[in-house]
């Protein structure tokens, strides 16, 4: 039976622990703040190296039997 009591106050230990390390990430934002200060930086990084179609440089046609823009 002492065996089954460790067992279960470890068990009890680690979700406590669990809990605590959570209440101290939701308490201080920290999700927020790796997000805004680490994540975000690196998908800018990524998103503004990107090539873009230039919408003004193509150019404007007109089909003349239909009259349809291009």
């Amino acid at each position: 039976m002492k065996k089954a009591g460790k067992i279960a106050a470890k068990v009890l230990g680690g979700a406590a622990a669990a809990y605590a390390g959570l209440f101290v990430v939701f308490y201080f934002d920290l999700d927020g703040k790796i997000l805004f200060n680490v994540v975000e930086p690196l998908l800018q990084k990524h998103y503004d190296n990107m090539e873009r179609k230039d919408p003004l440089s193509v150019e404007y046609k007109m089909v003349d039997d239909d009259k349809k823009y291009i």
